[in-house]
């Protein structure tokens, strides 16, 4: 079974996510995302490696809708109202959870004042700053605690590179970005936080986000009934997420793992699964063992044009040649000057990085694992930012190269 939970409490605005809760900004070019490429998973991984297979998702709940405002979920006789009643119906149906057990535990729930105001929109529009928003997670704290767990974890973290192909430093730098291993938690208790933002969620024009909340809270009783955890005692971010990796409960049900054998998944205590389930997440999301974060290319001044958005790569190296990217100049060093060009393969993403108050923006070319961490946490400022603190790590470390 799982422990109960402490996690870290991350100031996300927007909780569109499959993966973790840390959902700082929309991806810079926008919320509409391209068309879903099919993921290619057929590569075997190497043994060891739990199946390489898409889970298939739990049906979404469409009883039940959100009202915001602090109304208790429960009547004054005791009851649930006829929302959440509605709502826990088709819960203990379409899982396969006897109704009582559904309904013990939205009897518990309470409404999260804190959870509500932490997830409400601002009123004016934020402008995007990259750096500083980079200068936040690419910093000498996360820089030295993550040399620290990287080295603690060294053999966990060779064997699960071998094993599922995400390197070492993406690993820690993902583990680093989100609760700077560990050192940061929370207290909110996720059954809370996911039945306010589910039934009482304060943006009410954005319904699929109390939609997401429903079932991610589904998910939660889900796991409570498998023994899996404890929904009463589980504690988490406010939006729900769990464990040094800050995964949501839907994605703590379909892909973590059990990295130390001990036949249980524990993502706060225990290192080694939290190490193997970002890993296993990044894999199953698109994860191309041996392509570096971002394929080493230069781009011409008309780079934003060349910006399609979304959480897939859409464009072919060819298609970016012929409107002006170009290969970085070798610099005699095989892992930097892009020798091995396996990326040229697969298609690609020219990923905008925008600084509205200082009036710039960077340009990078993403290659497949760029938009795995996308899956992640779908924030352009966020994955590259993970890339960058992966490289500074493993700069560090005495490895080098580009992740």
């Amino acid at each position: 079974m799982f422990k109960p939970v402490r996690i870290l409490q991350v100031t996300c605005l927007n909780l569109l996510l499959v993966g973790c809760a840390a959902t700082h900004t929309g991806p810079s070019s926008g919320e509409t995302a391209a068309p879903p490429a099919p993921i290619d998973t057929s590569t075997t991984a190497a043994p060891g490696a739990l199946p390489l297979t898409i889970p298939e998702p739990s049906p979404s709940i469409q009883a039940g809708q959100s009202t915001p405002g602090n109304a208790s979920f429960v009547q004054p006789d005791g009851q649930l109202t006829p929302n959440i009643q509605a709502y826990a119906h088709e819960v203990a149906s379409a899982r396969g959870i006897p109704l009582n057990h559904v309904e013990s535990l939205l009897k518990l729930a309470s409404y999260d004042a804190a959870a509500a105001k932490l997830m409400t929109p601002s009123r004016t529009r934020i402008r995007r700053s990259w750096v500083t928003y980079r200068n936040r997670f690419v910093e000498p704290i996360r820089i030295e605690a993550g040399t620290e767990f990287w080295t603690a974890n060294k053999a966990k973290l060779d064997e699960t590179a071998s094993t599922y192909g995400v390197p070492a430093s993406i690993i820690v730098a993902i583990i680093g970005v989100e609760t700077i291993y560990g050192r940061i938690t929370g207290n909110f208790r996720v059954l809370d936080a996911l039945a306010t933002l589910g039934f009482r969620h304060p943006d009410t024009a954005r319904p699929e986000r109390s939609q997401l909340f429903r079932d991610q809270l589904a998910d939660l009783i889900e796991l409570d009934y498998q023994n899996k955890l404890d929904a009463n005692l589980a504690q988490g971010s406010f939006a729900g997420a769990m464990g040094l990796p800050q995964f949501m409960p839907g994605s703590l049900m379909r892909y973590a793992a059990d990295g130390d054998n001990d036949g249980r998944i524990d993502l706060l205590y225990s290192v080694d699964d939290a190490i193997v389930s970002v890993a296993r997440f990044l894999r199953l999301h698109g994860w191309v063992p041996g392509l570096p974060v971002f394929a080493p290319v230069t781009l011409p001044a008309n780079a934003k044009a060349m910006v399609a958005g979304g959480l897939f790569p859409t464009l072919s190296w060819t298609q970016l040649h012929d409107q002006g990217a170009r290969l970085r100049p070798a610099q005699g060093n095989a892992t930097s000057d892009g020798a091995s060009q396996d990326w040229m393969r697969h298609k690609l993403g020219v990923v905008d990085l925008l600084d509205e108050p200082r009036n710039q923006a960077e340009y990078r070319v993403g290659t497949p694992n760029f938009f795995a961490i996308t899956h992640y946490n779908r924030s352009y400022f966020y994955a590259t930012s993970v890339a960058d603190l992966a490289q500074a790590l493993a700069d560090r470390m005495g490895y080098g190269g580009p992740n």
